[in-house]
Order: structure tokens, then sequence, then C-alpha cells
């Protein structure tokens, strides 16, 4: 591999949705030998295209990507999971002599590859089923409140807002009689791990109110691209629903509530931009405790791409 290291190296970029990390990871592909590693979690969905800000087909001829579209839309997909497939994406870049870098803001990807995973179980659709029966009858309080009863430092951490991970957490316990937070310690204690030196740089704009800017743009040209379209072919498939982790995924959830009849256009318009801004919040909390981080400037700083450039060169033997 053409790296100055005593180990492997793996460069991620990671940042804010809309913050650009696609377009300068396409960028450094024409001017470096990188291997383009997806860290989207919706990416990997085939059919999600539009909603997820997936590279499109000319753009992925272009700069190909590993780990999209390697799962249909019905299929969970998890973070060990994501770990495995990317460990494996990453050994193929070295073997061929490339610099593997992974791009993506699915924080809970880059940190299992940086952790490690404890080893935490299936999940179990009857006890999932159970817990959503509750949530519908009582609420997502009412499910909060049972996790801090056997898991409080999860559930001070998990807002009851946040049902994906509140059932999570409360279905580990359930199905294993451990808690999430007993598998997190396991997890803080380290994993075997390849010998592999990761190097984090990140998309951060300065000014908040221009990612809010340019989330609500992207978003009403996803929908000038047709993504209503995209999620009623979706739902016309009759094999999925809402409560999977596909079509929880920001957007989506709420162009499937319009079509469903409970939100009406407007509305669903007003939350889906108001999602996005939660989640992009939400990587920014992530990025702001994260250790050796690199900070790129925004889309509207001098040249993010020069600044990791300058990095990557530093890695490359120089004939």
């Amino acid at each position: 591999m053409p790296v100055k290291s005593s180990v492997p190296v793996a460069i991620c970029l990671a940042g804010p949705t809309a913050s650009g990390k696609t377009a300068l990871a396409m960028e450094l592909f024409q001017r470096y030998p990188l291997r383009l590693i997806n860290v989207d979690s919706a990416q990997v969905y085939r059919g999600l295209d539009i909603g997820t800000g997936k590279p499109s087909a000319i753009e992925l001829e272009k700069a190909p990507h590993s780990l999209i579209d390697i799962r249909d839309p019905a299929e969970p997909y998890s973070a060990s999971e994501f770990a495995k497939d990317a460990l494996q994406e990453i050994s193929l870049a070295h073997a061929a002599g490339q610099i593997p870098l992974l791009v993506g803001g699915t924080m809970l990807y880059f940190k299992v590859l940086r952790d490690g995973l404890a080893a935490m179980p299936d999940a179990d659709p009857a006890i999932r089923s159970q817990i959503e029966e509750q949530a519908a009858e009582q609420g997502w309080d009412a499910v909060h409140a049972r996790l801090a009863a056997v898991d409080p430092v999860a559930a001070e951490r998990i807002h009851p807002n946040d049902p994906q991970r509140l059932q999570r957490a409360l279905e580990v316990y359930l199905v294993s009689g451990r808690t999430l937070t007993d598998f997190h310690a396991e997890e803080a204690q380290g994993r075997a791990l390849p010998q592999l030196e990761f190097r984090f740089f990140a998309i951060q704009p300065r000014e908040r109110h221009v990612l809010h800017e340019r989330i609500a743009a992207r978003f009403q040209a996803m929908l000038e691209a047709g993504l209503v379209d995209e999620v009623r072919g979706l739902r016309e498939r009759g094999d999925l629903h809402a409560t999977l982790p596909s079509i929880k995924s920001v957007g989506y959830r709420q162009v499937w509530q319009h079509l469903e009849g409970k939100l009406s256009y407007e509305e669903m318009v007003e939350k889906s931009i108001i999602a996005t801004r939660q989640l992009a919040k939400r990587q920014l909390t992530w990025l702001r405790s994260w250790r050796d981080l690199q900070i790129l400037g925004g889309p509207t700083a001098d040249s993010p791409a020069d600044t990791i450039a300058e990095s990557i060169e530093n890695l490359l033997i120089k004939p």
C-alpha cells in the first residue's frame, strides 16, 4: 500500500447531512488512488435513492462506492454487519494499493470501526412488536419509563422522542437479561480489531444557519426529483411497512405518513426538514466529542478539499 505508516491506514470523512461529504469524496477520488466506502445507514438500501442523497448512477460510474445498494429495504442492516463488510472493503483496498476513504454521516458506524462492538443479541421481531404495541397504546414516554426502571443510564442518554433507540435498548434487555449499558461497558474495554490506523476528518460548517438553508434547499430538490413517487413505489411493493429501519429514515418516514393520509403535503415538508435538522444536530453532537478529529471548513469555506488532500499526500510514498 502506498502509505507511510507502520500499519494500514483508513481515512474517514464524516460530517452532518447536507454538508457536502459526497461531493468532496468524489473530488478526491479523481486525484488520488482511493477506494470509496459508504458509511450511510440509509444508502445501503436498494430503491432508497433520492431521499438518501445517494450518488446518481452516472456519479457512481465515475466514482464507485462500496456498500451502496447492498441490502433490500425489507431487511434490516446492523452496525455489526457494517463493521464486518467495511473491514473487508478496507482489506480489499489495501490489497489493491488503494487508500480506503470511508465517507458518510452514520456516526455509530464510525464508532464501531474505531472501538469495536460488543456482541449484542440479534433483533427479536416478537419483542419489537410487543414494544411497538405498548408505544401505540401508552406512548413512547411509557416505553422510556420502562427502560429507566431497568437501565437508568441508557434512559438518561436516550430521549423519549427517539423511538428507534428506545426500542433497541429495551429489546436488548428483554432478549438477553442484560442492559445496553452493560454491553457498552464491555465494548469500552475493547475488542480485538485488525491493526488499522483510522484518521478522522469532518466537514463542520461554521454557521448553523447556512447548513439549515442547505438542508431545506436539498429537500426541496429531492421533492422536485420525484421523492414522493419513489416512496409511493416502495409502498406499492406490499412487503414494506413504517416500522422497518429503512422506512424510518429521515424523509422517508414523513413522506410515507403523507401517503397514508396522516400528514398534509405542507406538514410532510415541514416535518421532513425539521427531522433532517435534528439529524444534523445529533451528528454534530457526536463530532464535538470525537477524539483526534481534524475539522474541515464547511461548504462555504475556502477549500476543504485542499486541506484533506494535503493530509492524503503526506501519507503517500513519493516515487
